[in-house]
């Protein structure tokens, strides 16, 4: 019983979000916005009805059992975002019943590494750790060199921050930023101005914003000589 006819548009896909915590509802609101079809489920009652106030397609559901999600669709969907946090057996068996109905690609939150390794090895293809990426992110802006700071699970990094002294006033080739930090500046922003990209003839002011891109290491080294 998909919810859902399939095919309707090539550009929309379909998701399930299931547990709607604050993680969860988030995921499943920002979807629906970007203008995918998004069936959330939670087996808590008052949590659903709170939730159909703000999302179109919300069912009371017990994750953990496969023949429930069979019965709701739930293999048919692009994609399923398991977000049980706080209840690891539950967020373990969730994954387990996805995995059975033949879900193609299961995203799954875990609270720590543990709980991380076992949703992979039950089945989960992405494993994200918000609460601690969220920390990570919030320990770089206080410390005042990044503007904002986004990690990849690869070790990569897209950091904006100030221009560093070494290259006002000289265009990026000349800086030679790239052979020196081994980071890439993707674009730069003047003051009042949207961000353009960069090419190695643009010229970097005092007041410029960079956006910089490379491993994780480099582009904090990069920043901290903002």
């Amino acid at each position: 019983m998909n919810l859902f006819g399939r095919g309707e548009s090539p550009t929309e896909e379909t998701v399930a979000v299931i547990g709607l915590g604050r993680f969860g509802s988030a995921v499943a609101e920002s979807l629906t916005r970007l203008g995918h079809e998004v069936l959330a489920v939670d087996e808590r009652p008052d949590i659903v009805q709170k939730a159909s106030e703000t999302l179109t397609h919300v069912v009371q559901a017990d994750s953990t059992e496969a023949a429930v999600l069979a019965q709701l669709g739930v293999g048919e969907f692009d994609h399923v975002v398991v977000a049980i946090g706080t209840d690891i057996e539950a967020s373990v068996l969730t994954v387990l019943a996805c995995e059975e109905v033949g879900v193609r690609e299961i995203w799954a939150k875990a609270i720590n590494a543990k709980h991380g390794q076992i949703l992979h090895r039950t089945g989960a293809h992405h494993v994200v750790y918000p609460e601690a990426a969220m920390g990570e992110r919030v320990a770089h802006l206080v410390s005042g060199k990044m503007l904002d700071f986004i990690e990849f699970d690869d070790g990569f990094a897209i950091v904006k921050t100030k221009a560093p002294a070494e290259a006002v006033g000289r265009t990026l080739a000349e800086s030679k930023l790239r052979s020196k930090y081994g980071v890439t500046v993707v674009g730069v922003k003047q003051p009042g101005q949207d961000f353009t990209y960069a090419t190695p003839d643009t010229v970097i002011a005092a007041e410029d914003t960079l956006i910089v891109s490379g491993a994780t290491t480099k582009v904090e080294a990069f920043a901290s000589t903002t």
